[in-house]
């Protein structure tokens, strides 16, 4: 069996916008650093998504690759010149509000009134770009904690890591291949068989440990062409062919961590326990 490595890091600052690839990332206790701290909330202070609003994966991010205490992460919209561009570490806010993610409610900060109205602009909805600080908690479904750990904004735990092999056996199954991107995952390795992450318990990449607690049950943004902010069938058609159970289509794995230590591409994955 070939060996284990880890061959991409993500993170997607703001909830549902686009990622960017990483050569090394901070593993914390919520997720990556950086990783979905920021949220667009509708009138209503409810969590906005691709799922409703496909356009919102043609918002590209980048980061000041000088991420330190001036950092900034810059918004573009595809295909237009207009840039946004907010601190990496703000520390004043509008007003903090209550908002939903999901079946939670937490408290999150407006950034700036700016903020708000660049992406109700380019979005041609009014919505606020929210921040959620780090002490802020949001504990992930008790069902499948390990030591009562708590996740940003993500969909409901810090990490999701998927094989390359399992992209390579969907895509061997359909007309037109698709990147991993759909998928929005935080880790993918090379190595091993198609989805052997599902069986996947405890197992580090590199010095950190981490703890695999269940498939990823995937919605509809796998549809969502990241680049055209099309929708279509595929990949969701032919997936629930052969990922399908108890009407959920399974993708990833979802992991918390034990250490948050410094994460980095080509580090080597080891499998310590099964479930």
């Amino acid at each position: 069996m070939h060996e284990l490595r880890l061959s991409e890091i993500w993170i997607y600052p703001i909830k549902s916008l686009g990622g960017i690839r990483l050569n090394q990332s901070k593993v914390l206790e919520k997720g990556l650093e950086f990783d979905r701290r920021w949220m667009l909330v509708d009138e209503n202070g409810v969590f906005m998504t691709q799922r409703n609003n496909p356009g919102m994966a043609l918002l590209k991010l980048r980061m000041d690759p000088d991420s330190n205490r001036d950092g900034e992460l810059k918004i573009v919209h595809s295909g237009q010149t207009t840039v946004h561009s907010i601190s990496l570490h703000p520390t004043k806010f509008e007003n903090e509000e209550r908002v939903q993610i999901w079946d939670d409610f937490v408290m999150a900060g407006e950034v700036s009134k700016e903020s708000s109205a660049w992406f109700s602009h380019v979005l041609g909805q009014k919505c606020k770009l929210v921040y959620f600080p780090e002490e802020n908690p949001r504990a992930v479904d008790s069902r499948y904690k390990v030591n009562d750990e708590h996740v940003s904004l993500a969909d409901g735990y810090p990490f999701i890591i998927i094989g390359q092999e399992a992209l390579n056996l969907l895509n061997s199954k359909l007309d037109q291949s698709l990147p991993m991107n759909r998928f929005r995952p935080t880790f993918v390795f090379t190595g091993g068989e198609p989805h052997e992450e599902d069986s996947w318990r405890n197992f580090t990449i590199g010095v950190n440990r981490f703890v695999g607690v269940k498939p990823c049950a995937r919605c509809a943004v796998p549809t969502i062409n990241q680049d055209t902010a099309e929708k279509g069938i595929e990949p969701s058609r032919t997936l629930a062919t052969y990922r399908k159970k108890e009407n959920k289509i399974l993708f990833g794995q979802n992991v918390v961590a034990i250490d948050h230590k410094e994460i980095k591409v080509g580090e080597l994955i080891t499998i310590q326990s099964r479930s």
